[in-house]
């Protein structure tokens, strides 16, 4: 091994809390049929969420919320979206447990 080497661990499951926004294209103005789809796809895959204004958080396993993400997509283009674009970022942690709650939680200490 050279010093430039990196060394894969693998740690278990790998958390990830996910903000995810899904735009069809093609679909019309309004977008919560399908937005309310991939509510419902990330429900059936037992992922925690929060919906919000522009999109949604989503806390589980690395894996189960990538497949839920893809299967999203493949929802919505089968209700007829030609096209759809998608935000995401996404962050992980391996020193402590952290759940959306926390983040927020921590913030709002602050503020008061």
């Amino acid at each position: 091994m050279t010093e430039y080497s990196i060394k894969l661990v693998r740690l278990g499951d790998m958390q990830v809390i996910a903000d995810l926004c899904v735009v069809p294209i093609g679909v019309g103005t309004s977008v919560s049929r399908e937005v309310a789809a991939c509510e419902r796809v990330f429900a059936e895959a037992g992922l925690k969420t929060k919906l919000h204004a522009y999109g949604t958080n989503i806390e589980g396993e690395w894996d189960e919320v990538f497949a839920a993400i893809k299967r999203c997509h493949e929802v919505v283009h089968a209700m007829g979206a030609p096209r759809i674009t998608s935000s995401l970022r996404f962050g992980t942690r391996i020193d402590r447990e952290q759940h959306m709650e926390d983040k927020i939680r921590s913030v709002e200490e602050k503020l008061r």
